[in-house]
Parts: structure tokens; sequence; C-alpha cells
């Protein structure tokens, strides 16, 4: 007999070799019926797969997100036994389970394309194999007799990623006639399968090298009733409208181009003003903390990095080096602000009594995504973040980092976020390679963060293997109006990188210490940070925020110049506001100027003229009356006054 302890706390004895699927039955039948994947030990298994030793277990359903991982990956080796069975002789590469679905790599035989228009086909042959009530069998098996399979299969992608693993326990999963190399985990059977969407076939470069041949991509999404799919499909009609690629075309925001570089933004206008009034308001928030500003260019010396170890981490998401023609020195594009700031409190000596000393900037900094995995403003080549780095004394960190809440805390609250949760994330204990630094400084950083999070009240899950190199870190996970999750702000400590550039103060026994370094980004990235924005309010920013504030309607040309006094007394009330002086009906000047999301439009004609008066338009509610200038003037003031207590 084996003990099996649940998540409550009790224990039950099973006879060994007893499943997930046998364990569900016992708990409840209707357990049985939702589970989807098991818990074993913090390890995600298969159902149907034997457990032999004592073990923690936790039962997964379509309420967890290990749950939701089981059935999405399962769906992605039914869609490749439908590709399998409808194009004879196509290759795999990889097909994982994503946020929301999955997708395959393929590489269809010679003279095959597949498109958009083939997705009912292979729709169909995926419902019909789901019914068959195929199992997931997995089977454990040699490296030698994997490279074997699937290379009497001919099947080059496979063959290469069983090559890279070291010698180690390799696993098949068969259903039907479909095998496939997966660690797993897997539904017992197709038959939970229910309702499938396929969504879109897109290009994807074999292990993301653009140099390697380009597969291609098939993305779709499962769930297991059809009015779970049906409710999905309004969601992401709503999903596409608030698209901020498309909302930040129509706004006016930003714009791309080949000639400049894919995933270098450029910041329209519109867009500069409105990313200015969040760099302002951060600042000003940075300032009544005790931030002091700083700048640093945009390029530095390769050693810089290979000092600070992201040239060893991350150089083969850098941009390659720039030589100097004469002198042979080797820059890199900035991948980072953080090495910059050490040198910055380098370039003097600093005492206990200075500390803390907080550096912002931000900053500017580079990455050479692949061009498959550019997406709008949320991965892009070039950014900007808001970093700022502290540098204090041990018995400081927990003020600080505390400090640090209270700022991410309220940006949250003026720009309406009001749904987010925290993950502390820790280095992974059985994988320290990753990381830089002493087992005692890993342990302190990490004590530190869980008990500012404890002393703060903020309840947050724990992450193995989600720190930084250099540290662990607490990142903020928001929520947008659709429910997506957004990492956005996170916070960092990091006794390393002060060891490493060699940081030091004079304590009060005259003796030299060692700083301890937070990093912290509350928008992570403007860019990514306005997207988000974008997406969550649908382009309806808040007053205070939005690029235009009001928009002057006149109803033919003869009032333009009244609009114009309009303008000047609304713009010298600081109130940003526009004319719309085509010569087009008010209709048509009111339907467009609503789908520019300008919150208040202001009519004006022959009464209004003579009364001194606007005509108020709220965007998308309507007519809400008559007012006079300085009334309209002060009553946005308010509005607005509201918005920023």
């Amino acid at each position: 007999m084996i003990k099996i302890k649940f998540p409550d706390g009790h224990e039950k004895e099973f006879p060994e070799g007893v499943t997930g699927l046998e364990i569900a039955r016992s708990i409840h039948p209707a357990l049985a019926k939702r589970a989807l994947a098991i818990g074993v030990n913090g390890e995600t298994w298969d159902l149907t797969r034997p457990i032999h030793e004592d073990a923690e277990i936790k039962i997964y359903t379509w309420d967890d997100e290990e749950g939701k991982h089981a059935f999405w990956h399962s769906s992605a080796h039914l869609m490749a036994e439908a590709l399998e069975a409808l194009y004879p002789g196509i290759k795999f590469g990889i097909g994982p389970a994503i946020d929301n679905g999955f997708y395959y790599d393929v590489d269809p035989p010679e003279g095959v394309v597949i498109t958009d228009a083939d997705l009912p086909r292979i729709e169909a042959k995926m419902k019909e194999l789901a019914r068959r009530k195929e199992e997931y069998r997995r089977r454990v098996v040699s490296k030698q007799e994997a490279l074997a399979y699937f290379g009497d299969k001919g099947d080059e992608y496979k063959t290469e990623l069983i090559s890279d693993l070291e010698d180690q326990e390799i696993t098949f999963y068969t259903q039907g006639d479909f095998t496939d190399l997966c660690r797993g985990p897997h539904l017992p059977d197709t038959s939970n399968i229910k309702a499938i969407k396929l969504l879109s076939v897109a290009g994807a470069y074999w292990r993301g090298d653009e140099k390697r041949k380009q597969l291609t991509r098939i993305y779709g999404i499962t769930f297991p009733k059809q009015s779970m799919l049906e409710e999905y499909l309004v969601w992401l009609e709503e999903a596409k409208k608030r698209d901020h690629r498309r909302i930040g075309k129509e706004l006016e925001l930003f714009t791309f181009s080949q000639r400049v570089g894919q995933g270098l933004p450029l910041w329209l206008p519109k867009g500069a003003q409105l990313r200015e009034r969040l760099e302002n308001f951060l600042k000003k928030v940075q300032k009544e903390y005790g931030y002091e500003p700083v700048i640093t260019p945009h390029i530095g010396q390769k050693e810089l990095y290979v000092t600070s170890g992201h040239y060893e981490k991350y150089g083969k998401d850098s941009f390659q080096p720039i030589h100097t023609p004469t002198e042979g020195e080797e820059f890199l594009l900035k991948p980072m602000n953080c090495p910059h700031h050490c040198e910055i409190y380098r370039s003097k000596p600093h005492t206990y009594k200075e500390l803390p000393i907080r550096y912002a900037e931000f900053g500017t900094v580079y990455r050479y995504e692949q061009s498959g995995e550019l997406h709008g403003l949320t991965r892009v080549r070039g950014f900007t973040q808001d970093d700022a780095h502290i540098f204090c004394r041990p018995d400081q960190l927990k003020e600080e980092f505390l400090k640090v809440i209270d700022i991410v805390f309220l940006i949250f609250r003026k720009l309406h976020f009001e749904d987010f949760t925290a993950q502390i994330s820790l280095r992974d204990p059985n994988d320290k390679e990753k990381y830089i630094g002493s087992d005692e400084n890993w342990e302190k950083s990490e004590r530190a963060i869980i008990e500012a999070c404890e002393e703060k009240g903020l309840e947050a899950v724990v992450e193995k293997g989600e720190a930084a190199f250099y540290g662990p870190k607490l990142d903020f996970m928001v929520k947008d109006a659709l429910g997506r999750s957004w990492q956005l702000g996170t916070i960092q400590v990091d006794y390393n990188l002060p060891e490493r550039f060699d940081l030091e103060y004079i304590g009060a026994d005259d003796k030299k210490h060692r700083p301890v370094m937070i990093h912290r980004a509350p928008f992570g990235s403007m860019e990514r940070f306005v997207a988000v924005l974008i997406e969550h309010t649908a382009g309806k920013f808040p007053l205070w925020l939005t690029p235009d504030q009001a928009i002057i309607l006149p109803i033919s040309e003869k009032y333009n110049d009244y609009a114009k006094k309009v303008l000047n007394f609304l713009n010298n009330s600081d109130i940003r506001t526009l004319i719309d002086e085509r010569n087009e009906k008010i209709g048509k000047k009111i339907r467009d100027n609503e789908l520019k999301k300008i919150p208040y439009l202001l009519i004006v004609g022959e009464k209004e003229e003579k009364e001194g008066t606007v005509a108020v338009r709220r965007q998308g509610e309507g007519d809400i009356g008559k007012m006079k200038l300085e009334d309209f003037a002060r009553f946005l003031k308010e509005k607005i006054e509201k918005e920023e207590e």
C-alpha cells in the first residue's frame, strides 16, 4: 500500500499502482468525470499513469491551468493525427499548449500548401477521431529506439529534437494510429474533446531560426462543451475589436516602417503625447518617493555586459556587436539599463548615511527578437523601460521593497487595473546553473521578498524557476477587461550585480560593505504597457491621459470663426481641444469623431454662437445638454481632478 496526501492535509492508503482517475473516483464520481490531469509531488501527470510511491496529489480540472494545459496539449496531438491522416508524409516540429489553445508546427508534403481554407476539413477529421474515444497511451523508450522510430518515418525534425536530449527517460504517446515524442501529460482519451475550432495558419521558422526552413503553424482551440466554444468565439470577436494594433492605427498613436525595421515602433504625435503623460505621472510619483533621474547611452562596451552576466545569458538575443573601425572596440546596443546604473553608483564613494540611493530612467533597450515573434507593441526589438535601481543597506531592503509595492498599487489604481495577482518568482533549486551568485545570497533575497509580501498582506503565488538569472522577483499579473492576464510590474532583489561590479559603501564601523540592489519597473516597458492599456480600455483612455479631450464640430463653415474662439478659450484653460473644420454634414462629423474615441464632442451653430455656449455630447452616451464655455471648462476640470484623487 502507498499513502496519498490530499491538498487539505488528510491522508489515505491506496494499492500501489493506483491511478489519478481511480483516486478521483474514490473522492466522487462527478470529480472523475471532470478530472483532466493529476499533480503528483508538484509534477503534472496523466490521470492514467500508475503511482508507485507515497505522494502528495492534486486533481486538476478545467478550472486549473494545469487541466487546461493537458486538454489543449492533447488537442494538439489530435490535430496532428488528423493532419497525418489527411496529408500522408507530413512532418512534425513542436505542438505545445499556449495561453489560449494550442498550435503545431508542421512541414507538409512537397507541393502541398495548407491555408485557412483547409481548416474546416481538418476540424471535421479531428471531430471524427475524437468520437472514436482513442486512449492516449504513454510508453517509455530508449533514445536509440526513439531515433530509430522517427528515422524510419523520415521525420528529421523529431530526430533533431531527440538528438539534443540527454540520455534520459524518453516517452512516446500514441492515440489511434498516431505516435508522437512527448513528455505529456495527456487526457485519458479523445472523447473529452467535444468542441473544436482551428483559428489560423501562419509561418514559423524551425526552432525560431530565420536561417532554417519555414514551417506551417496551425493554431486551434478546443473545449469540453460546445457552449464554451461559442462563448469563446464571442470573446474573440471582442478581442479583435480591442486589438491595440488596429486601435493604435485608428487613433494615430504609433506606426511601423519596413525601412526603419521590424519591431521598431514609431510614435506619432498623439501617441508620443499619451506616452509623455504616462512618463510625467510616474516621474512625479518617483520624485515624491526620493528617486533621482539619470540618463545613460543607448550602447555600451561588450565587456560591461560580460561583467553583469547579461551577455552570457542573453547574448543570442542581443544585436550583434558593433566594431569600431580603428580602436578595435566592441559595443552592444544596450540590452539592459542596470549595468549602466551600477557604473553611475561606482562613479563616487558612498557612506551608509547616503543610502538608499534611487536612480530612475526611462531607458530604451534593444533585444533581437525573431521576426515571427514580433507582435505590435507587445513584442518589439526596441522598447523603453520605466527602470529604476535602488542601492540600499541590507537593513533597508524590506522597507524599500514595500515602498515599491506601494508605487505599483498607486499606478494600478490610477489606470483602473483593479484585478491583479502577485507572483513570487524563485530560483529553480534543481537547475542552479541557470543563475549566478551564491546560495547564501539567493536565500537572503528570496526570504526578503516573501517577508515583504507577508508584511503587506499581499497574497502571492510562488513559482519556482521563474526568477531572473541574478535574483528572485515579485511580478504583478494584471487582468484586463476581457479577463486576459498580462505581466506588467516587476520588482527584483539582487545581491549579485553589486558583487560583480564591486559596489561598496562605508558603514558606521568605517569598514567597506556591499549594498543590495533592487530593480523595479512598475510599467514594465512603455510599449507593452500602452498596448495593454489600449486593449483594456478599447482606446477610451482616462480623461487625464487621452490625447484629445474634446473636439469642436461646427454645423457649417459659417461657424468656424466661433469654433476657433471656443478652441482658444479651452486651450487656454488647459483642455486639449481640436476643431473638425471639414465641409461635411454634422451627422457624419459626429459618427467619425465617435470612432476616434474623443471623450467630448462640442457642437456649435447659430444658437451657440449667440449664447456663448456649446452643445455637449459624451462619446458613446449622446447629448448631455448645453453649457457656457466657463461651465464646460469647470465641468471637465472637475472630472479630471476626480480621476487624479
